[in-house]
């Protein structure tokens, strides 16, 4: 059993297991965090980012005048960082490990980990199956298309490249070189690669047992953590492996985490903790309600970056009671999305994927969330962008939720330039996913607040340990970084996983043998073949029969079958030579151990002499000087080597075999 490590995130994670001839894909996370890399994509002319200087290595050929004047136009300085001047660009899973297209299946865990999947199915000849659960699909395509959206509108007259040969490339400022691999760099994919990738997409529900090629059974069991996220069983007859990926057991609005038929696997493996260890949800609730009602009564506004599913959903509902209880409910709420009008519309039709007290509102009837109520009532706002109707309701002070997350495309990049020399304004991050001092980088120097609440309710250290614990997995396999405490707390000790045997560790680029050898096969026997079975007891207790049969394997099912028997001749016939093996009398089976000076004497006396025999660590070797050949005997196999004289071969082989029991 073989795990391939395709990704460096253990919160973007892209993993294949090799099991029983069978080539699964565990997630297909794509990295955003490379897009950092990039100036923003405003929605109009950036008067700022247009008068940035431009920045050239200081070690740079002078008399390569070409280049130079390309770094230029490519390379720009904010603040003392360096940035690309381009379409921002997003790194893919780690093609060069294995064939992609060898892929039998995917299994996806959540929608924030399908995003790679139109770079699998479409550009590297995969073929296979893939499986997720509805939700999954249809909110991992509204990700994917408001990821085109924003980089499609907003087009780059120019995309840079020279940056990126290594001649130039290692000449960038660390900030810049640091975890980036250019060759791992993509341009964003189009609505027809997301079309066709999400067509092929088997959608499943909790529980579902699917069979893979006879091989495999697979079943996706509710995670927690957000709505149709999953946990995978992968199973043979004898061996099971569980994959464990951004689960919570926190009470939010998903159904709660399935545990039971997770327990006692082999293997157990494990990613997606929380990105936000010391971060206690609730308490970052009340931090965000707290700078938000700071602001609004400053007379300032408030701007939080988010994707359009997700945290947001928990947000609308704790923002709502909040403006309630301060007086604040005329505050206007706007939510900016080409996908936010169907992102809030999913969430209450996929009632069924939702926690107890969400599905009992759909039977009243009433929406499972508040937000449909908030719009009802016009508390809530929502627009696909800031063009069009949006710039006839806007009024501030007010709260804008918008995306891109990372800063870099979006809406949200309008309002940190129209927002950002204010110091009356905020901007919140919610998301855990983002390094917002990296999002805010290029728009430096900011004169409005920044304020970090990340909401992660993902498993934490010590809930992560617990359930280990719990399971009692034989193995763990999980990231690298999750062994050790986080760089920026490395006196936490606490903020550690522990497992027993130590935990098995993996990394970008890395291919773990995992401790797992397939011992048996399940064979089936046909009902003829047993009922001519005759059983002898050996003991008390214990009855043994020899089977002898034809063994059919088929989509890795195995039947044990009645040898056929052979025809009889008709009356007038003689009776023909059968060669055809399928009719031959049963052979012998031979077994137990060799015993070498038996077999010395029998080579004697068929008129093989001149054997010397040497006794080594493993068993013995054989010399049969006059013949120039070795017979090597060890526990469990024998070899001869008689330089290709077949007819010494076999006649050493017969005697060989007349030192052996038979039945």
């Amino acid at each position: 059993m073989k795990l391939y490590c395709l990704s460096g995130h253990p919160n973007l994670p892209c993993l294949v297991l090799k099991f029983k001839s069978v080539t699964v894909m565990l997630d297909c996370s794509l990295d955003l965090t490379t897009t950092f890399s990039f100036l923003p994509l405003p929605l109009v002319h950036s008067a700022r980012l247009a008068k940035l200087p431009s920045w050239v290595p200081k070690d740079a050929d002078a008399s390569d005048q070409d280049t130079l004047k390309t770094l230029k136009k490519e390379l720009k300085e904010c603040a003392g960082r360096v940035f690309v001047d381009s379409p921002p660009e997003v790194g893919i899973p780690e093609g060069g490990l294995l064939d992609l297209s060898t892929v039998d299946v995917i299994l996806v865990s959540s929608f924030q980990c399908i995003l790679a999947l139109p770079y699998i199915t479409e550009y590297t000849g995969f073929n296979g199956m893939i499986y997720a659960t509805e939700p999954t699909a249809q909110m991992g395509r509204q990700l994917m298309e408001e990821l085109v959206h924003y980089t499609e509108r907003v087009p780059k007259t120019r995309t840079a490249s020279k940056w990126k040969e290594p001649a130039v490339f290692k000449t960038l400022p660390a900030q810049l070189r640091d975890g980036l691999n250019p060759a791992a760099l993509r341009d964003c994919y189009g609505l027809h690669d997301i079309n066709s990738a999400l067509s092929k997409v088997q959608l499943v529900g909790y529980a579902q047992k699917l069979d893979v090629f006879g091989a495999l059974q697979i079943m996706p069991l509710s995670s927690g953590y957000c709505i149709g996220s999953c946990n995978w069983l992968i199973q043979s007859h004898y061996e099971k492996i569980s994959y464990i990926s951004s689960s919570s057991v926190l009470t939010t609005h998903p159904q709660p985490m399935d545990q039971g038929p997770l327990q006692n696997t082999d293997v157990l493996i494990l990613a997606g903790l929380t990105q936000s260890p010391t971060a206690n949800p609730d308490s970052m609730l009340s931090e965000f309600c707290s700078h938000l009602a700071v602001t609004i009564k400053n007379g300032g506004s408030v701007l939080v970056p988010c994707y359009p599913s997700g945290v947001v959903y928990d947000l609308f509902e704790c923002l709502a009671v909040f403006l309630d209880s301060s007086g604040l409910m005329q505050l206007p709420v706007y939510f900016v999305s080409p996908m936010a009008d169907s992102s809030l519309a999913y969430s209450n039709i996929f009632a069924e994927w939702l926690c107890q007290s969400k599905q009992s509102k759909v039977y009243l009837p009433e929406a499972p969330f508040v937000h449909e109520e908030l719009k009802t009532i016009s508390r809530l706002k929502v627009f696909p962008s800031v063009h069009g109707d949006f710039s006839s309701e806007f009024k501030t002070p007010c709260v804008v939720f918008a995306g891109h997350p990372s800063l870099r495309f979006g809406d949200g990049v309008h309002f940190m330039e129209m927002w950002g020399q204010s110091k009356a304004n905020t901007v919140i991050f919610v998301e855990p996913d983002i390094p917002y001092l990296e999002a805010l980088a290029p728009f430096q120097p900011l004169a409005m607040k920044a304020v970090n609440c990340p909401i992660d309710t993902r498993l934490s250290f010590q809930q992560a340990n617990k359930i280990i614990s719990d399971l009692k997995p034989l193995h763990v396999v999980l990231p690298e970084n999750y062994i050790t405490p986080p760089p920026s707390l490395p006196q936490r000790s606490d903020l550690v996983l522990e497992a027993d045997p130590p935990p098995t560790t993996y990394q970008r680029g890395e291919v773990l043998s995992l401790p797992i050898k397939r011992m048996y096969e399940k064979i089936e026997i046909t009902p003829e073949l047993a009922s001519a079975l005759v059983p002898s007891e050996i003991r008390q207790g214990v009855a043994v029969a020899s089977v002898t049969g034809i063994l059919e394997a088929k989509d890795n099912n195995y039947v044990l079958q009645s040898v056929p028997k052979q025809p009889t001749a008709g009356p007038g016939q003689k009776r023909k030579r059968e060669d055809n093996a399928d009719f031959a009398p049963p052979k012998p089976h031979v077994w137990g151990a060799v015993q070498v000076e038996q077999f010395v004497q029998d080579l004697e006396k068929n008129g093989v002499t001149d054997v010397k025999v040497e006794d080594t660590p493993s068993g013995h070797i054989i010399h049969l000087q006059s013949e120039d050949t070795l017979i090597q005997i060890e526990d469990g196999s024998t070899h001869i080597f008689c330089e290709g004289n077949e007819e010494l071969r076999i006649k050493l082989r017969n005697i060989l075999l007349k030192c052996l029991s038979k039945f």
